[in-house]
């Protein structure tokens, strides 16, 4: 099944394939955690919210259409409203708990570059709270979850070239705001 596109999985999947809903699953969960983790302070809720993500997918799959949104962006709506109704995002935490810094350092990395990746992470997270909402919308989902500009640009309803021009705005005014930090 890994050599199928979203498109044939989505079929199976909706045919009551369980093979297929679980490599949509495997394909897409690094990257849906990725972005719920970084709108959530705590590993665990982006984790139960990743969850809660793929129970929604096994629950609304039947009632998906492709020719109405890319199967990604429709994840990703489904992750972003899950966020948003769970108020997580407003109360995302300024500070990045030091756990997060050990998960992505390496076990050979001695405690001060532990402390250093960390305050680097609350540095570009303060920076990211002083760019306009849409920029960092995009640069989120580029840099951190890791999606193409077109994935992105399904995900928003918008153009390449409009994402293209929200993440070089966004990228110039993440280094202002970093400059003045």
């Amino acid at each position: 099944m890994q050599e199928l596109d979203d498109m044939e999985l989505v079929k199976h999947a909706q045919a009551g394939n369980m093979t297929a809903v679980a490599e949509l699953y495997d394909r897409h969960r690094p990257r849906i955690f990725r972005y719920i983790r970084f709108k959530v302070a705590d590993t665990q809720a982006a984790q139960d919210l990743t969850g809660e993500v793929f129970l929604r997918m096994v629950d609304n799959l039947p009632g998906f259409r492709p020719m109405e949104a890319p199967f990604t962006a429709w994840l990703y709506r489904i992750a972003h409203n899950l966020v948003i109704k769970q108020g997580q995002k407003e109360a995302r935490q300024p500070v990045v708990p030091l756990v997060y810094a050990q998960e992505v350092s390496h076990h050979h990395d001695n405690p001060a570059h532990v402390v250093e990746k960390q305050l680097e992470m609350e540095w570009v997270l303060d920076g990211l709270d002083k760019i306009d909402e849409n920029q960092r919308e995009v640069i989120v989902l580029r840099f951190v979850a890791g999606f193409s500009l077109k994935e992105v640009a399904d995900m928003l309803g918008k153009t390449v070239a409009a994402v293209k021009t929200l993440q070089h705005r966004g990228i110039l005014a993440l280094q202002v705001a970093l400059a003045y930090e």
